[in-house]
């Protein structure tokens, strides 16, 4: 029988072999020689041993032994690919000689790493992070609820992904908050009544639109208001009040005339409202806030409290989630007079709009303030009681089945007489403390999601294995690793089996999960909502501040769009396991009527978003025109070339810019003395100091190819200074380019940068570490591999999953030092 640690990395190994052969040949008449005589031509002036510019020297190094100068070396491929070295100004090879020199590395430090593979080590410790613990603890208790909030925030590793373990802290303060968390969310999940009634709120940003229906999740006929997924922990009468939007001085919006508020639970109408148009006594004169001049004293007591009371409904409701939604009858309203430009900046807080669409401001949802106890029909229940005793001397046998089921998929493995007496323990005394079965099972599972060993997932490492010696993970380590990074989330059961019974060994049964896997929901959303949105940014839309006064076009719903629109886009990329190359050059996206006014896309009406062809492709097209990552690249006033081509250098290219040096000056303001109107001279101007230059030189250009997208995503001729926008850009190694259409057919025509780009990024985030040198051979094999496919999601993905990187590990020198000190 094959030794099982050698076994599964052969056949990436031999494939690698395949792959590098016809490479190596190719370059046969490009020798070591040669690559040290461009070196000393073009590179040794600056990195010798004397200067050593940015710390690296090419002055020792030996081509005809590249495995021993690998981490150097990579650095060379990459600065060549992008033939970003020499810098501007430099004297430079040919160009046809950049491809002659990359291709000759790559291929001598693929073969080198043949002979030496290097799986990296995987990081003993790994944490989950609030995404994972949240999607855990929902797959493991039945719950459908966000408790993300309710844990401290993980930082992000070199500002990438935030499940990177290294940088994942586990603190006395982590370990309260899970603790807290943890009885928290099982008294929910096992349905024991709330010590007190509570209240959550549901607010709506100032800023946000409610003139249209809201989303798919409002009733046909209404605009404005929220709906929210609310979690009810038990059977009882709960409160829903909503509460209106006011201005800065507390008066209750559209106040003028009659509109009809209603409150649904589950769609089922519970209350309709008549708010508005009765108020009695004076007015205050029309603008009315802040003029000095108020109303009689029942008028202003009816804008500023009577008219928004009784706004509720107490409403008896089942334990478990439902969807409750408040929202307006819709009224069309056309205003006489003269169509007046949008209104931005302080208006949307200084304004009564007497005459407008009032707004709700808040969702308060109270209770149980009168409960019937528990449920035994919730989905948590049903998913944690998979047995109920009828009498006492039935407890313990239950508790068992129900506690070591739980506990095996908490843990990830089998479970042992240790793990069950434990828990046992654990039952008993909440059984005693809280006189029910139900009390003693919650407290066991709260013990269980504050267990350390639920929350974190350790590769352990053989005693027998030596220093640096290569290993295959354990069939229950791989599961987790694959689960957690194609679902954020821990193994079902029919992975966790084929972990126990040591199948996942099996190249073709390991293969179909890891297509199982990426074929279920879960696995397009979590690439999604976690993967895309940190690799995209998307996240920090959330943070994006626009000066409303520029643009008075923005409000927070053309936000959600574009975040919709993104998540959407590469969702559907995914579950058609389309070639990651359309996220550049598709001729397609997904609007709703908002988005599509704003894209100049015709046609398209209502807040239901679809699939469209977009009409100028000169114009919009595949992520680079996206109004969420050009909105997240730019300033609250003025688009960003540096932003935005710092973010296709790292997230597109592959080839990040280093960090600026301190004490660079800002970019002056074109307001600010004689600084030039145009962001290309003022950014002209900013490149004279050569500190500046080194990196600008390269970040700009590029980035100029997306002016002619506003701030906030829009197609534009002109610049916010009313300058006419000159798009033309270029690349290092003389590329030229005229725009944003040019850049992008220039990216199609280059696909394996990007594929090698994204294929880098996703096995960062699969392993949860960063990604080193010895995997760039690994990484190179699977873009070849996926080329042949035309870079379909699956085959990155598979090949991720598959290499030695994700299912090997490497052994520590210091435990093999200790392994050879006991042997002796």
């Amino acid at each position: 029988m094959p030794n099982s640690k050698n076994q599964f990395p052969a056949l990436v190994i031999s494939s690698l072999l395949v792959a590098t052969t016809p490479l190596y040949a190719a370059e046969s008449s490009f020798s070591a020689d040669d690559m040290q005589q461009q070196v000393n031509t073009y590179c040794l002036s600056c990195h010798n041993d004397a200067l050593a510019t940015a710390d690296f020297s090419l002055q020792s190094i030996d081509f005809k032994q590249p495995g021993t100068h690998a981490a150097d070396l990579e650095k060379v491929v990459k600065k060549l690919r992008a033939h970003m070295m020499p810098p501007a100004g430099m004297p430079r090879p040919a160009f046809e000689t950049y491809a002659v020199m990359t291709d000759w590395l790559e291929s001598v430090l693929d073969a080198a790493w043949m002979e030496n593979p290097n799986p990296g080590r995987a990081t003993p410790i790994h944490r989950m992070n609030r995404f994972e613990y949240n999607n855990t603890i929902n797959d493991l208790l039945g719950l459908d609820v966000d408790i993300m909030e309710l844990l401290p925030g993980d930082p992000t590793a070199d500002g990438s992904f935030d499940n990177i373990a290294a940088s994942l802290p586990f603190t006395t303060a982590h370990m309260e908050r899970y603790m807290s968390v943890a009885r928290e969310v099982t008294r929910l999940a096992t349905g024991l009544p709330p010590l007190g009634p509570s209240v959550a709120t549901y607010e709506i940003p100032l800023y946000m639109s409610q003139d249209w229906r809201q989303s798919e999740d409002m009733p046909f006929g209404t605009r404005g208001g929220v709906s929210v997924e609310h979690y009810f922990p038990v059977d009882g009468e709960y409160d829903i009040k909503v509460a209106l939007e006011t201005n800065y001085q507390d008066y209750i919006k559209g106040l003028g005339w009659a509109q009809l508020l209603e409150i649904r639970l589950d769609g089922r109408l519970l209350e309709r409202f008549s708010v508005g148009g009765e108020a009695p006594g004076t007015p205050a004169p029309l603008s009315f806030s802040g003029t000095g001049e108020p109303g009689s004293t029942d008028w202003e007591q009816y804008m500023l409290y009577q008219a928004g009371e009784g706004l509720e409904v107490r409403v008896p409701v089942s334990a478990g989630p439902h969807t409750v939604t408040a929202s307006y009858v819709r009224q069309q309203v056309e205003e006489e007079g003269i169509p007046q430009p949008r209104q931005g900046g302080r208006l949307p807080a200084n304004d009564e709009a007497y005459l407008a669409y009032q707004k709700v401001h808040a969702v308060e949802i109270g209770g149980p303030y009168v409960a019937s106890g528990n449920s035994n029909q919730s989905p948590s229940r049903r998913t944690i009681f998979s047995c109920y005793p009828d009498q006492r001397a039935e407890e313990q046998a239950c508790a068992t089945e129900i506690l070591n089921r739980m506990a095996r998929r908490a843990y990830r493995r089998s479970i042992t007489t240790d793990d069950t007496d434990l828990l046992l323990e654990f039952f008993n005394d909440g059984r005693e403390q809280g006189g029910s079965f139900d009390t003693g099972i919650q407290f066991a599972l709260e013990y269980l999601l504050s267990d350390p060993e639920f929350l974190i997932r350790s590769y352990r490492q053989s005693d027998s294995v030596a220093a640096n010696e290569n290993f295959r993970l354990q069939n229950s380590e791989l599961a987790s690793r694959l689960s957690f990074f194609l679902w954020s989330s821990l193994p079902d059961e029919e992975l966790l089996r084929l972990a126990e019974q040591g199948r996942l060994s099996d190249p073709a049964i390991y293969e179909q999960q890891v297509r199982r896997l990426l074929s279920d929901k879960r696995g397009v959303t979590t690439l999604v909502e976690d993967f895309a949105a940190q690799w995209l940014n998307l996240r920090r839309l959330e943070e994006v501040n626009i000066n409303t006064v520029l643009f008075p076009q923005y409000d927070v719903s053309l936000i959600e769009a574009f975040a919709r629109e993104s998540e959407m886009f590469v969702a559907d990329s995914i579950r058609t396991d389309s070639s990651i190359m359309d996220l550049i050059g598709a001729k397609h996206t997904f609007v709703n009527e908002r988005l599509a006014r704003h894209y100049d896309i015709d046609e398209v009406y209502g807040s239901r978003f679809r699939r469209v062809e977009i009409p100028d492709t000169n114009q919009r097209g595949g992520l680079l025109a996206q109004g969420a990552l050009l909105t997240v690249t730019s300033y609250p006033g003025r688009t960003s070339p540096v932003l935005r081509g710092k973010w296709l250098l790292d997230n597109m290219l592959g080839t990040p810019p280093p960090p600026p040096p301190p004490n660079v000056p800002i970019l002056a303001e074109a307001s600010s003395g004689d600084a030039p109107s145009s962001i290309r001279e003022r950014l002209a101007q900013h490149r004279v100091d050569p500190v500046c230059s080194s990196c600008h030189v390269v970040i700009d250009p590029i980035g100029f190819a997306l002016e002619n997208f506003d701030v906030i995503g829009a197609w534009r001729e002109f610049d916010e200074a009313g300058n006419p926008v000159d798009p033309n850009g270029n690349y290092p190694g003389g590329v030229e380019f005229a725009g944003f259409s040019d850049l992008r057919d220039w990216m199609l025509d280059r696909p394996d940068q990007f594929a090698h780009t994204v294929t880098e990024k996703l096995m960062t985030y699969a392993l949860g570490r960063r990604v080193e040198y010895y995997d760039q051979p690994v990484i190179r094999q699977i873009v070849r591999e996926a080329a042949e496919q035309d870079y379909r999601w699956s085959a990155i993905i598979l090949g991720i999953a598959t290499s030695p990187s994700f299912t090997m590990s490497r052994g520590q020198a210091e435990l093999g030092l200790a392994v050879a000190k006991n042997q002796d």
